[in-house]
């Protein structure tokens, strides 16, 4: 590797022995046996219950997963911002709907630049101003522009309430330069309820909503030919209510501690398995049971707590946080010493942000790095 050079770190591990364990850290590590079951599992599931799959790479941002979900039988994807539709269509994802709306005017010049050059892009709005800006925007372009129509299903952070949404639906379906595809509602609310009473509850409420929309826009001759929405919380629910075509499903193929929390608080087991970590160093052990890693609040995203300890330290060690650049391990060291130069495995608090703060993927089968992938659509939040 020449000197400096980052884009080549961990290369020359690539299919050494053991060299997972190897890595120089922190680096974000994916199991590719588990991932590859959670990916079959999923697509398992939504054959079972005759529902399609367009799962959202906010989560992964990487075309690699985006391409193996779609070999898996997945309609397309869902991205959440533009410029992740921008990475992923970059590196050949032919099929994606951006699930937030796109509304500033140099962002309606992109988008329907990427429409242009792709063989299916689709994107949410919730707004009649906005969907008459996109309209005169794709008349300009000279290509038709695929659009849902955003349901809001309480949360309040987009969407339009369902009996708000008859006029934007009109607009759209009669709109000469936007197709009318359906709606999207996506009750993020929902996701990590504990309770799985409450969050079937909530969910299939949610849901009741929108098949009461889903009929009304029937009843004028405006039916939706889909509906996506749902989420990795609910994916056992909301097929029960017989009103989303499609599921948008996204924390599935890593699963994180928040969503195990969504299992195993109630007594549960989680249906996915944890596929993605954070790997990290020991760089100090002076002290009797504790130790110091190179991986802190930087490499970790913060908003729900600590990692879980997976891999490489006793049964009940604990990690937190030891500043910016470092994390401590406090341990019992009659089960086992921790080294300097040990490698522990970290399952991340929230998969999502934590994934935006690498570059790339370590792709590993056993102890073995298989490949590095970049992650494609990392810092595109625009």
């Amino acid at each position: 590797m020449p000197y400096g050079d980052q884009a080549l770190l961990n290369e020359d591990l690539i299919g050494v022995p053991s060299g997972r364990w190897k890595l120089q850290t922190p680096a974000l590590v994916i199991d590719l046996d588990i991932l590859e079951r959670n990916i079959a599992r999923m697509a398992d599931h939504a054959k079972r219950h005759n529902i399609a799959l367009r799962p959202h790479a906010k989560t992964h941002k990487s075309a690699e997963i985006a391409k193996r979900q779609m070999a898996a039988g997945a309609l397309g994807i869902c991205c959440a911002k533009l410029g992740e539709a921008e990475a992923l269509a970059d590196s050949g994802v032919d099929s994606i709907l951006i699930t937030s709306p796109v509304v500033a005017e140099g962002g309606i010049a992109r988008l329907m630049m990427l429409n242009a050059r792709m063989k299916e892009l689709m994107v949410n709005c919730d707004n009649v101003e906005i969907a008459m800006r996109l309209n005169a925007a794709a008349g300009a372009r000279g290509k038709t522009l695929t659009v849902f129509v955003d349901i809001d299903p309480g949360m309040g952070r987009t969407g339009i309430r369902p009996d708000k949404a008859m006029p934007l639906v009109e607009f759209v379906a009669n709109a000469p330069h936007l197709e009318y595809a359906g709606v999207q509602c996506y009750a993020g609310q929902v996701q990590h309820m504990e309770s799985p009473n409450q969050r079937r509850d909530a969910s299939l409420s949610a849901l009741k909503e929108l098949a009461d929309l889903r009929d009304a826009l029937k009843a004028k001759g405006l039916a939706p030919k889909i509906l996506s929405g749902g989420g990795t919380g609910t994916f056992d629910i909301d097929p029960d209510a017989r009103t989303l075509t499609e599921l948008q499903v996204g924390s599935y193929v890593f699963m994180d501690r928040q969503y195990n929390d969504v299992w195993t608080k109630p007594g549960d087991r989680p249906p996915f398995e944890t596929s993605l970590f954070v790997q990290t160093t020991v760089i100090s052990a002076n002290r009797t049971g504790l130790v110091t890693t190179d991986a802190g609040l930087k490499s970790f995203a913060t908003d729900d707590g600590v990692p879980v300890i997976a891999h490489g330290a006793p049964p009940g060690a604990v990690y937190f946080f030891f500043g910016d650049e470092q994390g401590g391990v406090i341990y019992n060291e009659e089960a086992q010493r921790l080294r300097h130069g040990d490698a522990i495995a970290c399952v991340v608090p929230h998969c999502d942000p934590t994934v935006n703060l690498y570059d790339r993927y370590h792709a590993v089968r056993g102890d073995v790095l298989e490949a590095i992938w970049p992650v494609d659509g990392r810092g595109r939040s625009a």
